[in-house]
């Protein structure tokens, strides 16, 4: 079997783990073993495709990695959608208990529930948008 056939193999090998882990670090080793794969296929010896290899490995995790790792945690100031909710404060409307309750939420009514279970909120009290499930924001004691 060609080296180059091997590489590739081992390519889609750590591409399918990279997407079962998705830790972006098999990822950009992945990418290495392309750029093996095409040095082989242009005839580089073996010693100079690991050589390859372990540089496009080492490069690859060193620049794509810390961009993936910041593209994964995106600020709150560009946050958009529900996510843009999350560490908001509320005004508790009805009741907040584990059956359910309203908040007033950046202008608007959410259903809401207790983040902790045994916790419940009074009307007026302000609340804390620790997550939103659906249309149900769960919510702590500010």
């Amino acid at each position: 079997m060609p080296a180059w056939v091997i590489w590739m193999i081992a390519a889609g090998v750590l591409a399918v783990g990279e997407i079962f882990s998705l830790s972006f670090f098999l990822g950009p080793i992945a990418v290495a073993a392309v750029l093996a794969a095409v040095a082989a296929l242009a005839g580089a010896g073996a010693a100079l495709q690991i050589v390859i290899f372990t540089l496009a490995s080492v490069a690859s995790l060193l620049v794509l990695r810390p961009i993936a790792r910041r593209h994964l945690h995106t600020p709150a100031q560009i946050r958009t959608g529900t996510a843009a909710l999350i560490g908001e404060r509320a005004v508790v409307i009805d009741r907040v208990d584990a059956d359910g309750g309203t908040v007033k939420l950046k202008g608007e009514v959410w259903t809401a529930r207790p983040y902790d279970e045994d916790e419940v909120l009074e009307p007026g009290a302000r609340a804390h948008v620790m997550e939103i499930q659906g249309a149900t924001a769960l919510v702590s004691e500010a």
